[in-house]
C-alpha cells in the first residue's frame, strides 16, 4: 500500500505539471500575462544528487512546476520516485518519495549579461520516518547562483548552505551540523545541430559528507526534438573503493560494495517532456 500511495504522489505532481502547464485560452486583444507557468516530466534510468544514487540505481519518475513572474520571482515544486527499501541494499534511503519546494528571484545585473538566482530549497521526504526510526530526513538550504553567457556557451557558478537542523543527526560520516555545496557549470549547443554538451562539478563539505568530503561531476550530451530531450551522462563523485576500505569498510567485501556502489561512476539516461 506504501509503495502505491509513493507512486501515486509522483504520477500525480507530473499530471498536475501537464494541466497547469496547458495554455488557457484567451482574447488575442488581452495584455501578455506577468506570470509564466512551465513544467516537465521525465523518465530516468535512476536518480543521483549530488553524484550519489537516491534510487538503488533503479529508474525514476520525475516532474516539475515552476510558476515565474516578470518581476524575477518564481515558486517552483519538482518531485521524484525512489526506492525505498530500508537500507538493505544500500546506505541511502530517501523513503520512496522526494517532493522539493523552492522559491526566490532571479534577475540580470544591469547590461551586464550576468543572472543572479537567490532563493530557498526545501526537501522533503514523504516517507523516511518509517525507516529512520521515526526521524524524518527533511531539511531547508539557502542558494545563490551567478550565470552568464558568452555566443553559444553558458557558465555558472554556484552555492547552496544547509544551516544546523535535525536532518545532521543521521549523518555517520561527519559530525558536523551545517553543510557547503559549492559547484561550478558549463554547457553549449552545438551550431547547426539539435545537440548540446554539458558539464558539472560540485564539492560536498560538512554534515552531508559521504564516507568524505566529496567531489561530485557529470559530463553529458543532450538532444532535443520539439519538447523532447534525451540526454545521456556519466555521473559519479571522486569516492573510490580505497576509501570505503580505509574509512569504513575494512577489509570486508560486502560492506565495501553496500558503501560504494551508491558513488562509483555510473552512465544515467533520460527523456524528459518540457511543457
Amino acid at each position: 500500500m506504501l509503495t502505491s500511495m509513493r507512486g501515486l504522489i509522483a504520477a500525480s505532481l507530473i499530471a498536475a505539471t501537464a494541466f497547469a502547464a496547458t495554455p488557457a485560452f484567451a482574447d488575442e486583444t488581452d495584455p501578455p500575462s506577468d506570470f509564466t507557468v512551465t513544467g516537465t516530466a521525465a523518465i530516468v534510468s535512476q536518480y543521483r544528487f549530488r553524484g550519489l544514487s537516491q534510487s538503488n540505481n533503479q529508474p525514476v519518475v520525475q516532474g516539475s512546476i515552476t510558476v515565474s513572474h516578470s518581476s524575477g520571482f518564481y515558486v517552483s515544486a519538482w518531485g521524484s520516485s525512489a526506492s525505498s527499501n530500508g537500507f538493505i541494499d544500500s546506505p541511502i534511503d530517501i523513503g520512496g518519495t522526494e517532493i522539493d519546494v523552492y522559491g526566490g528571484f532571479a534577475k540580470e545585473l544591469g547590461s551586464s549579461g550576468v543572472k543572479v538566482d537567490l532563493g530557498v530549497y526545501g526537501y522533503i521526504y514523504p516517507g523516511s520516518a518509517n525507516t529512520n526510526g521515526g526521524q524524518n530526513s527533511n531539511y531547508v538550504e539557502v542558494y545563490g547562483s551567478l550565470a552568464k553567457t558568452v555566443g553559444p556557451v553558458a557558465a555558472k557558478v554556484g552555492v547552496y548552505y544547509a544551516p544546523p537542523q535535525k536532518v545532521f543527526n543521521l549523518n555517520v560520516f561527519s559530525p558536523t551540523r551545517n553543510n557547503t555545496y559549492v559547484y561550478g557549470e558549463l554547457s553549449s549547443g552545438i551550431p547547426g545541430t539539435p545537440l548540446s554538451i554539458h558539464s558539472h562539478l560540485g564539492h560536498t563539505g560538512g554534515g552531508f559528507d559521504y564516507v568524505k568530503p566529496y567531489i561530485d561531476y557529470s559530463v553529458g550530451v543532450s538532444y532535443t526534438w520539439k519538447a523532447l530531450t534525451l540526454d545521456a551522462s556519466l555521473v559519479g563523485t571522486n569516492v573510490s573503493r580505497n576509501d570505503v576500505i580505509s574509512r569504513v569498510c575494512g577489509a570486508s567485501l560486502g560492506c565495501q560494495n553496500y558503501f560504494y556502489r551508491p558513488a562509483k561512476s555510473v552512465g544515467v539516461v533520460s527523456l524528459t517532456a518540457a511543457f
